[in-house]
């Protein structure tokens, strides 16, 4: 059974996702030390606590919303951050991976 725990690494992790993934812009095509270090600790750290939340949460599920996580959230610090364009299509889909990000949250607590 899904512990709320569970969810919290889970959601944990995706966050790393995403704070690997602004690591690797900013290290320039790992030409600057300090942020490719962070991307790589960022990156074993969302793995580490995948891991951890897949002791009690379904493979499939924790793994589409570890996902999820990190698409939606890196797509959102690209247009916070670094000014990537929005369109109406664009974030029709944000909406519907967050959308699909909450129902398979829903479903796994089955």
């Amino acid at each position: 059974m899904a512990t709320p725990s569970a969810w919290l690494q889970l959601t944990a992790a995706g966050a790393l996702e995403v704070a690997m993934a602004f690591a690797l812009k900013a290290s320039a095509g790992a030409t600057r030390p300090l942020p490719s270090v962070l991307a790589v600790v960022a990156a074993l750290g969302s793995i580490w606590l995948l891991a951890a939340a897949v002791r009690t949460l379904p493979l499939g599920v924790a793994y589409a919303v570890w996902t999820g996580i990190g698409a939606l959230g890196v797509s959102l610090v690209g247009v916070a951050v670094f000014a990537e364009p929005l369109s109406p299509a664009k974030a029709l889909c944000m909406v519907l991976v967050f959308g699909g990000i909450a129902g398979l949250k829903a479903l796994g607590q089955e």
